[in-house]
């Protein structure tokens, strides 16, 4: 008897919603265990390729990726947050939103489908890697529509969905991507796993929401694009700016160095990206209650803080473990080939604790309605990430592009403290 009573009292916990602080323990458990799960699955065929393939070819998949996750942001351009700010106000609207929307993403696909498949081919020297373009569009067209559909789970606030779908695309990544290198050890081959698990999961993103592509034309308001585009930029220029700090080293490096070079590189990025997404999912839980606490200041206030020390505990243990632990990791996973990028990912470990917190902050100004405080957060860190890897990449390599996030990263953190500062007397630790 007791045993069921704890069953029942842990399935309630893990899918409903009974408060605010159970629900963002809940939704806090599910993206993190659902990514965690997910990512090590992908984690595990990424270490296996990039084994199998070696330097050259791993460098030649990773750029393309790169180039992928560059143009996926301009797909999506903070739509998704919108969705999910406004569902959380008023879970009525989510239907014309969720239609219109897809109208506007579909519109970018197709844009961005032109530009990489015509304008790209004038900035790569490779011709290696513009016979794999067609693959990155589809890799952008599918995620882009896989993460549109999570989105609406996060406005119900329930992300066991979203967790689910993480998984079940990562899963399918894992075996295509195992059959594909066993089969055809290459980066084309490597890149075909990854349309196919995307579009897996984007399918079964669709299918937990299949009731809302009935009445698409009818929920569809053309009224809604100019709001939408317009509450949508700074959250999208701040995706940008992420996107461009995570993906433009590697496409850089390739440009100024060589694929080998994109190679080691990426060796260790691979495993600072997964690190960067614990901040993305703590923020995430938090939003829709910053969001709806944005006129009760205190309890926004008390909210940030508790987020802010969560994120804090997390960041430093794991920014001086793989500092110190940056050699024994990369010959662990990689083998002897990638130690080359070893310097290079010490300093990507010192990045953490400023990446940590900027999450929290960037989604705390957002819920607020600062657009402007995040637009000038983003020109620093494009402009930034550009200038500083054109001045150090040249000269120092991997490790330029590595001290180039770094010293972007912590001048950015700073100028998000300072003017969420003006905002709420919130505490850092």
């Amino acid at each position: 008897m007791k045993f069921v009573f704890k069953f029942v009292r842990i399935r309630q916990f893990l899918f409903n919603n009974t408060s605010t602080r159970q629900t963002i323990a809940k939704n806090t458990f599910w993206l993190i265990s659902g990514q965690i799960f997910s990512r090590f699955i992908r984690a595990a065929i990424i270490i296996y390729a990039a084994r199998i393939l070696g330097a050259q070819e791993w460098g030649i998949f990773s750029y393309v990726l790169s180039l992928a996750g560059f143009f996926t942001i301009f797909a999506d351009f903070g739509i998704n947050a919108v969705i999910t700010r406004e569902s959380s106000r008023d879970i009525e609207k989510q239907k014309k939103y969720f239609s219109t929307s897809l109208f506007i993403k579909l519109v970018m696909i197709v844009v961005l489908a032109f530009v990489v498949i015509l304008i790209a081919p004038i900035f790569i020297k490779q011709r290696s890697i513009e016979l794999l373009l067609p693959l990155a569009v589809f890799i952008i067209g599918f995620d882009v529509l896989r993460d549109f559909a999570a989105s609406l789970s996060r406005a119900w606030e329930k992300m066991e969905i979203e967790a689910f779908v993480q998984v079940i695309t990562n899963t399918a990544i894992f075996i295509a991507g195992f059959v594909a290198i066993y089969f055809y050890p290459n980066a084309q081959s490597l890149l075909l796993a990854y349309v196919v698990g995307i579009g897996i999961g984007m399918v079964v993103a669709f299918y937990q929401f299949k009731h809302y592509l009935k009445n698409l034309k009818d929920n569809f308001s053309k009224y809604l694009i100019k709001p939408i585009i317009y509450s949508s930029w700074p959250l999208g220029m701040l995706g940008l700016m992420g996107a461009i700090m995570l993906n433009t080293d590697s496409i850089m490096l390739g440009w100024y160095k060589n694929m080998q070079d994109v190679g080691y590189y990426s060796a260790g990025q691979r495993i600072a990206q997964l690190i960067y997404l614990i901040p993305g999912l703590i923020a995430t839980a938090f939003f829709p209650s910053f969001a709806r606490l944005i006129n009760e200041k205190e309890k926004f206030k008390k909210m940030l803080n508790k987020s802010l020390q969560i994120i804090g505990l997390i960041a430093l243990p794991l920014m001086t473990g793989g500092f110190f632990l940056s050699s024994f990791i990369i010959k662990l996973l990689y083998g002897t080939e990638y130690l080359q990028g070893v310097f290079s990912f010490k300093l990507m470990n010192l990045t953490y604790l400023p990446v940590f917190l900027s999450a929290i902050l960037g989604n705390a100004l957002f819920a607020l309605n600062k657009e402007k405080s995040l637009f000038t957060y983003v020109i620093l860190g494009v402009s930034g990430n550009f200038l500083f890897n054109l001045l150090l990449i040249p000269t120092f390599g991997i490790a330029g592009a590595a001290l180039s996030t770094l010293i972007n990263q912590i001048i950015i953190t700073i100028y998000l403290i300072f003017k969420l500062r003006k905002e709420i007397d919130f505490k850092i630790f």
